[in-house]
């Protein structure tokens, strides 16, 4: 059954073959893998801190808020996306950041513990690289992993998401840079339709007026003689 989204034209868009482009154009931030992989960090971040850190301690607010403040700035700037190009950008950045603030509590974990901080190549951190490639991402993926292993592995594979996470986020990044630059905002989107609705308005307008001269112009033909 085909809504009807234009009740003021009546249905007369509907079956349009080529319908207009919308201005505001619909998101849905859950389908963002950074989105996905920031909440599984979040996930990863609120256990970790819940189990190995001191109750008391003020590093385990200060890790989970870092672990909110990433995915949260992505789903806000998706929204914010909607009207202001740059107020994505903007949250995104902050989110990115707070993420950035959350790998170096981890490492500092890790390092002032005289704990073990993978390679990147390591077989452990590919592990991680591989779990990583199911989709859509959730916690149940590393579920087992997290729930069962030692403070020095989970702060591991935490630091492995995290680098997973700012890797999508910088090229999500480049591509709304690269958009806002090539399209503009939503002001400018705005101007440059409006600008080509009253050209086309214009240009059906003079259509139509050279038409009636034309026909105005139209000998008349003689009336038959009776």
């Amino acid at each position: 059954m085909v809504t009807d989204e234009n009740d003021g034209n009546n249905g007369s868009n509907v079956n349009s073959p080529n319908p207009p482009e919308r201005l505001l154009q619909s998101r849905d931030y859950k389908s963002l893998l950074s989105f996905q992989k920031a909440e599984v960090v979040y996930d990863i971040t609120f256990r970790f801190a819940h189990k190995f850190l001191s109750k008391g301690d003020r590093t385990v607010d200060q890790m989970i808020q870092s672990a909110r403040s990433g995915k949260k700035n992505i789903l806000e700037g998706s929204k914010a996306g909607l009207t202001s190009s740059e107020t994505e950008i903007k949250l995104t950045n902050v989110g990115r950041a707070s993420l950035e603030e959350l790998l170096d509590d981890y490492c500092d974990f890790l390092r002032a513990r005289d704990l073990k901080i993978w390679e990147k190549d390591c077989k452990q951190a590919r592990f991680v690289r591989m779990l990583g490639r199911t989709t859509p991402q959730t916690y149940e993926i590393y579920r087992e992993h997290v729930e069962t292993r030692s403070a020095e592995i989970v702060a591991n594979i935490a630091i492995c998401l995290i680098h997973q996470t700012n890797y999508l986020i910088d090229r999500q990044l480049l591509r709304l840079e690269r958009d806002f630059v090539e399209q503009g905002g939503l002001r400018e989107r705005m101007t440059r339709v409006r600008l080509e609705h009253k050209k086309s308005q214009s240009s059906t307008v003079s259509h139509e007026s050279h038409s009636s001269r034309i026909s105005q112009q139209q000998p008349r033909k003689p009336k038959a003689q009776p």
